[in-house]
């Protein structure tokens, strides 16, 4: 067998992405080094940071894409660290020159001037609010397994915890790490094909946050501008319970967005809910259906129990106008999955609570997106 020449090697590896950052590691200009004889290859891959987590991952991807090529000749792997100037073209290669982007999105651009990308009338992605008009009502477990069963149906998908008081997405997917930072942008952490980001990235000593609107509205714009989201399909946002500020900051952020409101099959969730519904309407955002949780706990009998009572997640659905996309019953593991970062939609698809989360996603799936834009705020 011939020896391959250093250009076989790079088109090789030009399929290999990073498996954070979604691009070729030779378009990231991460290959280095490269030389070919006929004892193997050698070359050098630039991590974007020193101690990079996907370090061992990014090993086995370059050395699976070379040995079919080597035909059985060694491949000698080392590794070094991008240079400043190198992580700052990454950063511009991926979200482009900040000052660019303003132009006529200046209403929505950030304190550096690059906009954010869900305004733009050109994106892709879908965001969807995940409200509730009270805490206890199992939202974030929701919004965790929704995403995972979204991404499950083949779909990129992101999700935006901004609850900045209460943030529990980073446990219940199982991210609870410190994401990359490349150049002053954020590499949201990513668990079973979702890409998370959460004030739980930032605050790792669980400290309180005391904060008032301005700098809850300022970090939220932040986590939309400086984490590098890479447009995916769906953005899911999981709300703060309530009306507050951080609601009008994000329909203010995301034009486009869509709400889904849970609640508990008891009557005293349900009006409470109707308060997020009421909230999507002032704020000029469509309201695209009722999640029920906790709908009921199947016994080792076979009996379902009603827990919390039946028929709230209809009733609300019915007051607004909107269909009842699903009903989740109450299921130990799906508890657990949330303490322990394995969401059921992953760990158990097959199971009760599972079979219903994937059954919501093919719901949302098939539900056509509202691109209209809102127009903000009718009353405060």
């Amino acid at each position: 067998m011939s020896t391959p020449s250093v250009e076989q090697v790079i088109e090789a590896l030009r399929p290999v992405e990073d498996p954070e950052l979604h691009r070729s590691i030779v378009d990231l200009g991460m290959v280095e080094n490269v030389a070919v004889s006929s004892q193997g290859v050698s070359l050098t891959i630039a991590l974007t940071v020193a101690g990079c987590p996907m370090r061992n991952e990014i090993q086995n991807r370059v050395t699976s894409a070379l040995q079919p090529l080597m035909g059985g000749a060694p491949v000698s792997l080392n590794f070094g660290v991008m240079t400043d100037e190198q992580r700052a073209n990454v950063r511009t290669m991926l979200n482009g020159n900040p000052s660019a982007t303003a132009g006529s999105q200046q209403a929505h651009g950030h304190a550096e001037g690059r906009a954010i990308p869900f305004a733009q009338k050109n994106s892709k992605t879908r965001p969807i609010l995940i409200s509730s008009g009270k805490g206890g009502v199992g939202k974030s477990s929701v919004t965790t397994n929704l995403a995972v069963a979204l991404a499950a149906r083949g779909n990129t998908v992101g999700v935006l915890d901004a609850d900045i008081y209460g943030f529990s997405i980073p446990r219940m997917l199982g991210t609870d790490v410190e994401p990359v930072v490349i150049d002053a942008m954020i590499v949201p952490v990513e668990n079973y094909g979702v890409r998370c980001f959460s004030m739980g990235h930032v605050n790792r000593e669980n400290k309180a946050i005391v904060w008032r609107g301005p700098m809850l509205h300022k970090a939220l714009e932040q986590f939309l501008t400086d984490v590098y989201w890479d447009e995916p399909d769906y953005l899911l946002v999981d709300m703060p319970p309530g009306t507050g500020d951080i609601a009008m900051s994000l329909a203010s952020y995301l034009p486009t967005a869509e709400v889904i409101v849970v609640t508990t099959p008891q009557e005293a969730a349900q009006t409470i809910a109707h308060m997020s519904a009421r909230m999507a309407k002032v704020v000029n955002l469509p309201v695209r259906g009722v999640i029920e949780n906790m709908s009921w706990f199947t016994g080792d009998d076979g009996k379902k129990y009603e827990i919390f009572g039946s028929g709230g997640g209809q009733k609300l659905a019915d007051e607004i106008g909107v269909p009842l996309l699903g009903q989740v019953p109450l299921v130990p593991q799906l508890r657990e999955g949330g303490d322990d970062g394995k969401p059921i939609a992953a760990v158990a698809p097959d199971s009760e609570a599972g079979k219903a989360f994937h059954a919501l996603a093919a719901s949302i799936d098939a539900m056509k997106p509202k691109k209209k834009f809102s127009a903000g705020l009718k009353l405060l």
